[in-house]
């Protein structure tokens, strides 16, 4: 087993490789292209033999699925090219998954703020009547 010092820098390299691939586009399947994609996390398993890609993808619900069949589509390209461009004694797998974190953040922050927004309203005086409570007419 590797220490966590260890998996965590080989996490780091292989989500800076891959980022670059996309970048550079390395990857040459068009789904890739159908949506911006980003690499938001990698995870590594304890004994360094499998890879979670988290990806980000901006655009729509087909362009995101079409992506994610590109990116399953090209994980032995991946993982080649991982093992040409990272040291390791044996090459992880290679898996992607759609990180929709972001997406649930916004939404959260738009609840919050409607939230907020029915608070200040419910909270204001009726602006028919003065502080005196006399009418304004």
């Amino acid at each position: 087993m590797a220490n966590d010092r260890r998996i965590s820098r080989v996490a780091s390299m292989i989500k800076r490789e891959v980022s670059q691939m996309l970048v550079g586009g390395a990857i040459k399947d068009d789904r890739v292209g159908a949506g911006m994609v980003s690499i938001t996390d990698v995870e590594v398993s304890g004994d360094l033999q499998h890879a979670k890609i988290f990806v980000s993808i901006y655009g729509s619900e087909d362009a995101k699925q079409e992506t994610m069949a590109g990116l399953a589509a090209a994980t032995g390209y991946v993982r080649r090219e991982i093992g040409a461009r990272v040291r390791l004694r044996r090459t992880p797998e290679v898996m992607f998954f759609e990180d929709r974190s972001l997406e649930r953040g916004v939404k959260m922050i738009d609840l919050l703020e409607r939230i907020s927004q029915e608070r200040k309203e419910s909270a204001k005086p009726d602006s028919d009547s003065d502080e005196s409570g006399v009418d304004s007419e």
